[in-house]
């Protein structure tokens, strides 16, 4: 390469028809389509990630539409006065903005003022907006009419990496079309060549190399693809130079490690770790590249689709051998600890420790896997060497209740007398595992045993109301008499406890309990609104303390807020009159005899 007029790849080798365009083939044969049937559309979308030609598809559609002598195929001739113009980056018919630098109001009405003047030597003006996601939304309404409604000579090409961001509005008045990423076959092969046509030796694994860390984006292929040629300095590119130069984490280093781990070197483990480490890679790279390398293992193991497979070819063989030594269990277990250890990196202080005790416990993986292995084994051993078989009933509501007295206790059966209208339950024959001490003895009947099941399907609805009528009697289990006096007694005693602050403890005192014609219904009464809230928020509390006290689970309360004066208004019920002074004083001395002596003393009065 002659360095004295070096120009980047990613300039040099811009593509200048459709047909050069990398990777981009249903949308380049629509637009030349388009341009054959004269289809255009008045303003165009084109979307996707970054390097992976938006912008070199906008400026060829622009060239193609003011060529002089367009090609039957739809491509530029490349020799008229237009794309000369154009290729020369002459042309007056093309006009281009970058929206991350020119996104207020006043560029967008500046581009608004090119529109009116017509094309120069062409038929068509065109308007490239690069990152039009950028705009502010003020930018945005002041496009939004000319997009609309642009003059037939005009034609809009808006490009961006982040489609999401842009208006409904400006989304609806477009044709979008949604660039992929390169895959990496398609940039190796272009990659190749460009080797060619600047006569450079490169091998292959190379080339798949800068492919596969480009991550899908062909401009940061080039790019990386100069880095290298210019290390190279015109000798040959090898496989190792390109990782050394990329400072790339080689997958040999994961093969080492497996290995380690499948015969517990935890000190060759340690040596190769502090190798990378050296190198300057950083530990959560170490955990990335690790999950990488053991995902395409499990996809190895399970004989996915080889597109799947993010390797370079001369290791995939490599890889499908390692696969087949691993169970699934050690690599889904190897993947969850890296990943959690990847989440918890940068919260660690210590970073390489943190790194470090991770391999630890990928070295001890497979003792942890095989003591679970063992676990569940022996419990499995346990329950089939301490088993009989029993006779149950099968009744989810029954058999959870707490000393259940409708269950005969040695039988399973139900003693309680049958309706008419339901049928008589079939006699099945099973064995079912359980622990003996907590089994009652089986009933055998010639040898077999008897269990009891649930009845057909038509009349499982009669047997439930059955069994929860039977539950709502065995709710109440020895319960106390629910009278006032023994409710004030509960009450009483609900008041001692001692976690409830004083405030608490006082409003409980000024509320009255009570019970309502309703049988298990408790009503409180309240005065004000703060102590229902405050009861409300105990209410839980204190039902569980009544149920508990009175052994009756059917209990329930009631918080009712009551003003005296508007119940007796309501009710119609004449309001006691007020009292006297001389009442109100003999009331308060026969309360407080001392007061009487006080005021006496001070020869004061009350009012």
């Amino acid at each position: 390469m002659n360095t004295e007029q070096f120009v980047v790849s990613a300039r040099k080798y811009r593509p200048q028809t459709f047909d050069t365009v990398v990777g981009q083939g249903s949308i380049t044969t629509t637009l030349k389509n388009a341009i054959k049937n004269n289809h255009l559309a008045h303003a165009f979308l084109f979307h996707g990630p970054r390097g992976v030609g938006k912008t070199t598809c906008a400026r060829i559609l622009a060239k193609t539409i003011n060529c002089l002598d367009i090609q039957p195929d739809g491509e530029a001739c490349n020799k008229c006065q237009n794309c000369l113009t154009f290729n020369q980056g002459q042309s007056f018919n093309i006009y281009e903005m970058d929206a991350a630098s020119n996104n207020s109001v006043d560029d967008i009405r500046h581009l608004i003022e090119q529109v009116r003047f017509a094309p120069q030597g062409g038929k068509y003006k065109v308007y490239i907006v690069d990152e039009i996601q950028m705009l502010s939304a003020a930018a945005f309404n002041a496009f939004l009419k000319t997009l609309e409604e642009p003059p037939p000579y005009a034609i809009f090409i808006l490009a961006t990496t982040e489609k999401h961001k842009i208006l409904p509005t400006i989304l609806s008045r477009c044709q979008i079309f949604d660039f992929k990423r390169i895959t990496i076959q398609d940039i190796t092969e272009h990659l190749k060549q460009i080797t060619q046509k600047e006569q450079v030796t490169i091998d292959q694994s190379s080339l798949q190399l800068i492919a596969e860390k480009s991550e899908g984006c062909m401009r940061d292929a080039l790019s990386i693809f100069d880095k290298i040629i210019t290390f190279s300095n015109g000798l040959p590119i090898t496989y190792t130079e390109t990782l050394d130069h990329l400072n790339i984490l080689d997958d040999d280093y994961f093969f080492r490690f497996i290995t380690a781990l499948l015969a517990k070197d935890l000190s060759t483990i340690f040596q190769l770790y502090d190798t990378i480490y050296q190198k300057g890679f950083e530990g959560d790279i170490v955990l990335t590249e690790f999950s990488e390398f053991i995902r395409n293992l499990l996809i190895c193991k399970h004989n996915m689709p080889p597109h799947l497979l993010n390797v370079l070819e001369h290791a995939q063989e490599r890889y499908k051998l390692l696969a087949q030594q691993l169970d699934n269990s050690f690599l889904i277990s190897a993947l969850h600890i890296l990943n959690e250890a990847e989440f918890n990196y940068k919260t660690a202080k210590n970073k390489k420790l943190h790194i470090e005790f991770t391999l630890i416990k990928l070295n001890y993986l497979n003792d942890a896997i095989l003591i679970t292995q063992n676990n569940q084994t022996n419990i499995v051993q346990q329950k089939l060497a301490h088993t009989t078989p029993i006779a149950i009933q099968i009744n989810p509501v029954l058999n959870f209740l707490p000393n259940n007295n409708l269950q005969n206790k040695t039988t399973g059966y139900d003693t309680t007398p049958q309706r008419d209208n339901i049928p008589q339950p079939t006699i099945q024959t099973f064995t079912i595992i359980k622990d003996k001490e907590k089994t009652p003895p089986p009933i055998e009947t010639n040898g077999t045993v008897s269990v009891k099941t649930i009845p057909p399907k038509k009349d499982l609805l009669s047997h439930l109301k059955e069994t929860i009528h039977a539950v709502k009697i065995e709710a109440v289990s020895n319960p106390l008499p629910l009278d006032d006096e023994s409710l004030k007694q509960a009450w009483q005693l609900f008041l001692t406890k001692e976690h409830y602050s004083l405030t608490i403890q006082n409003m409980l005192k000024r509320a009255l309990p009570s019970l309502e014609s309703t049988d298990h219904v408790i009503i409180i009464k309240v005065n004000s609104n703060i102590d229902k809230v405050s009861i409300e928020k105990i209410k839980v509390d204190i039902l569980n303390h009544l149920q508990t006290y009175f052994r009756n689970k059917l209990i329930t309360i009631k918080i009712i807020l009551e003003d005296i004066a508007i119940s007796a208004h309501k009710q119609n019920i004449p309001t006691q009159p007020s009292r006297s002074y001389i009442e109100r004083q003999n009331i308060i001395f026969t309360k407080y005899p001392l007061a009487k002596e006080l005021i006496s003393s001070l020869k004061m009065t009350i009012e």
